[in-house]
Parts: C-alpha cells; sequence; structure tokens
C-alpha cells in the first residue's frame, strides 16, 4: 500500500485549511510588531494563527456541515473538520494567557466573523449585504493584526501612528481582496455589490492602484517610520499593484489564494531582515 500522501494533496489541505490566510493574517501582526518595535510574543502570535484557522473554516465550511453528519463529509472535509477542532482548542489556550483587553478586542472581531456566517436579518448574513463584504473583511484583518498586538503590549501609547497603521491596513486589504472578488465575479449573487460587479474589471485595477497610493501616501505622516519602513512597504505595493494588474476572470486556481495572500509574509520577511541589518 502506498502511505506516501502525493503534494499536490498536502499542498491542497495547506490551502483549503486555511493555513497560508492564517500565515498572512499572521505576517501582518508580525509587520505591527516590528513597526513599532514590539518585542514578539510568541503566544499572541499563535493565538491569532490559530484564531484565523478556526475562523475563516467556520466561515467556509460551517454552511456544509450544518448539513451532514461527520461521517458523510467527505475524506477531505473531515481532516480539515479534524484541524479546525484542534486549532480551535490552540486558540482557546493561548486566549487565556492574553490581557483581558486583548481578550475583549479579539472578542468583537470574533462577534463580526461569526455575524460574516450567521443570519442576523431576515435570514441574511452580513456578508449578504450590498457592498459590505469587503470592508468587514478589512476591518477585521486590520483589528486583529494592528488592535491586538498594540493592545497587548505594555508601554504603547495610543497615538496617530497606530491609528494611520489602522487605515493603511484596512486599504491594503481591501487590494488584497480585489483578485479574489474578480475571480468570483461568475458566481457571486448581484445582491453582494462587489467592486467588479459596481465598477468593471478594469477600474477596480485602477481602484486598486489608487488605494495603494494612498497607503504609501499615509506612511509620510507617521512620526516613526524611517527609511527602511518606507522602501519595504514601497516594494509590497507594487508588487500588490502587479497581482491585481494581472488579475483576470478565469485565474489559476492558485493565483489569489496562494500567490495574493503571500503577499503579507514576503513583507513580513523583507521588513524583518531589514530591522535586522539596521
Amino acid at each position: 500500500m502506498n502511505v506516501f500522501i502525493p503534494a499536490r494533496k498536502i499542498f491542497d489541505f495547506y490551502i483549503n485549511s486555511s493555513i497560508h490566510v492564517a500565515l498572512a493574517v499572521t505576517a501582518f501582526t508580525g509587520i505591527t510588531l516590528l513597526n513599532f518595535e514590539i518585542s514578539p510574543d510568541a503566544g499572541l502570535l499563535l493565538f491569532i494563527f490559530f484564531g484565523t484557522v478556526t475562523g475563516y473554516n467556520f466561515v467556509k465550511y460551517a454552511g456544509i456541515a450544518k448539513f451532514h453528519q461527520l461521517d458523510d463529509l467527505s475524506k477531505n472535509l473531515r481532516v480539515i473538520f479534524s484541524f479546525s477542532i484542534l486549532c480551535f482548542t490552540g486558540m482557546i489556550y493561548y486566549a487565556l494567557q492574553q490581557p483581558v483587553s486583548v481578550i475583549i478586542a479579539a472578542g468583537l472581531m470574533g462577534v463580526l466573523t461569526l455575524l460574516y456566517a450567521l443570519p442576523v436579518y431576515r435570514e441574511k448574513n452580513i456578508r449578504s449585504f450590498t457592498g459590505v463584504k469587503i470592508f468587514v473583511i478589512a476591518f477585521v484583518w486590520a483589528g486583529a493584526t494592528v488592535i491586538l498586538p498594540v493592545t497587548g503590549a505594555t508601554g504603547i501609547n495610543w497615538h496617530t501612528d497606530v491609528f494611520l497603521e489602522f487605515i493603511q491596513r484596512m486599504l491594503f486589504v481591501i487590494v488584497l481582496t480585489l483578485p479574489f472578488e474578480i475571480r468570483d465575479l461568475r458566481f457571486d449573487s448581484v445582491q453582494l455589490g462587489t467592486i467588479p460587479q459596481l465598477i468593471g474589471i478594469r477600474k477596480t485595477r485602477i481602484a486598486g492602484i489608487v488605494i495603494l497610493l494612498a497607503v504609501v501616501f499615509i506612511e509620510f505622516f507617521k512620526t516613526q517610520s524611517g527609511a527602511g519602513e518606507m522602501a519595504v512597504l514601497v516594494f509590497a505595493a507594487i508588487l500588490t499593484a502587479v497581482l491585481v494588474q494581472k488579475s483576470v476572470l478565469r485565474q489559476n486556481r492558485y493565483y489569489a489564494s496562494f500567490w495574493v495572500e503571500g503577499v503579507p509574509v514576503v513583507w513580513w520577511v523583507l521588513l524583518f531582515l531589514i530591522k535586522s541589518i539596521v
């Protein structure tokens, strides 16, 4: 019997189980820690990682699981379901190690995530309301990756730079979401009112460039931003701009879910290297 698992199946599990998107969210958190010179907290990073896997898999698979018993699900879904339970356990474990302020802030993000998937008004969830989807995603990502690490840090004052970082993160996540919305244009209900549905693919790409320029422009107003941070931000913005411009309706299945979502990881690694050298 062949006991080896094909690399393609391992990679598909890596994507479908939300490990990659969780790394992206964790990377954004790491960027915040580096930007504000906050000492890395492994417990917080693991809490955010496990929480992201739990939240994303709940949103993606709750609708499927509620109509089936665990035994009725496909083998792949059973594995993902079991993995999600382990991540949920890890999330609870590391949550108990966080300050109360972090738990409260994370709880608010968790509620938004639940409402994204569960009906809140006339059988409709937040995702169903026209034009809301992308902003909810951006707000939750920005909250988890900016508010949580700053809230949990000692000796960090809530100053203008924190607010600017939050706005930048929201805008950047909105741009990262555009390739997904272009990809899903064929399948999304018109009631969602996604940006490509409202203005078309070409103007969506242009909007992405404009938003990225705004992200870079905001960096000039920060008091704690140096040349290294600016250089890496500009590189990340250019990389993202290229990926958005190359986004098409019929994408490679991994284009958005791997390459686009990998941008924060590249950004984090480069920023870490710059900070280590300077």
